[in-house]
């Protein structure tokens, strides 16, 4: 019996075609995306609304999805319009109104070289009740931990997909800032600006310009990040795509991650380990507490995935159509 704690009410899963009980285990220990992190990845989130379950901008997460396909250079078994049916799919079966979905292609079994020349392509899908991220602390504020490690670059590969194997470091990452009494971690890039969190993109308010930086500072272009851009533009908010100094990170009036899993979180308090030989020095933001801008967009974000924004009624996919 599988323990659940981790996914609740998740019964079912999706798998090359077939609806499988969760406890069914299929995958060969051989896969390659196994022993090598040759996968790719989405996360999507669906939320509750008037007209049932709506998945927050599915057609980008799948445009998102074939790119990282091909950045692997995979050949996927579905098109985006049989991947979009087997999500809707994986929901109805697992009588979801709020879920986390995770849809994944990887390398499956055949072969244990390096490259994966006899190993198909197959397609999973996972759906389950994920609500906030961290817990009370998407409301009250997290700590986070910049990190002495600096995040992959830009140079080394094609930040614009997500490859299963590059969240290696992210985990470690996380752990350490756990392990240093934090909620997260931050990465600088190589040239010593704020790159992102593990599997969140960074926001810097400054005399009311909301702020986030973008390809270039080695960071994935996060969904949830461009659609804050425009939700803030939309409430009359100045925004600014630029680099974030680290100094800029530390004074800011306001800051907060955005990302599927995280949603809208606020960052109360830095604690800078980036230079070893400096020591570690912690700064609070925003007196310790969610600054108003911050929770003004949290707010505004539960108000369209759960479909009381009419114009941004776009960016949902209903599940039951």
């Amino acid at each position: 019996m599988l323990d659940m704690t981790h996914f609740p009410k998740a019964t079912k899963y999706w798998h090359q075609g077939k609806i499988h009980d969760w406890s069914e285990i299929i995958v060969h220990p051989m896969a390659h995306g196994l022993h090598y992190g040759t996968i790719v990845f989405e996360g999507i989130r669906a939320y509750p609304t008037a007209k049932g379950p709506a998945i927050f901008r599915l057609p980008e997460h799948n445009e998102r999805f074939f790119y990282s396909a091909g950045v692997a250079r995979m050949v996927p078994p579905y098109d985006a319009a049989q991947v979009t049916a087997a999500i809707k799919q994986t929901v109805r079966e697992n009588k979801l109104d709020s879920c986390y979905i995770r849809p994944l292609f990887y390398y499956a079994y055949g072969n244990m070289g390096l490259v994966p020349k006899a190993c198909p392509v197959e397609l999973l899908v996972a759906a389950w009740e994920w609500k906030a991220y961290l817990g009370e602390k998407a409301d009250a504020g997290t700590s986070v931990y910049i990190l002495p490690q600096r995040r992959i670059h830009r140079s080394q590969v094609d930040m614009k997909a997500k490859l299963g194997g590059m969240y290696v470091l992210s985990t470690i990452g996380g752990m350490e800032a756990r392990a240093e009494g934090c909620d997260e971690a931050v990465f600088l890039n190589l040239e010593g600006r704020v790159a992102e969190g593990p599997g969140q993109n960074i926001f810097v308010v400054k005399n009311g310009i909301v702020k986030t930086n973008d390809r270039s500072e080695s960071i994935l272009e996060g969904i949830t990040r461009t659609s804050i851009l425009e939700a803030a533009a939309d409430m009359g908010m100045k925004t600014a795509v630029g680099p974030i100094a680290k100094e800029e990170f530390l004074g800011a009036d306001e800051a907060f991650f955005t990302g599927t899993a995280v949603e809208v979180i606020p960052i109360t308090k830095i604690t800078d380990a980036s230079d070893p030989k400096a020591g570690k020095k912690v700064s609070p933001v925003s007196m310790g507490k969610t600054g108003p801008l911050t929770a003004a967009l949290r707010a505004r974000f539960f108000e369209i995935v759960t479909g009381k924004v009419p114009r941004f009624e776009k960016w949902l996919t209903y599940v039951n159509d």
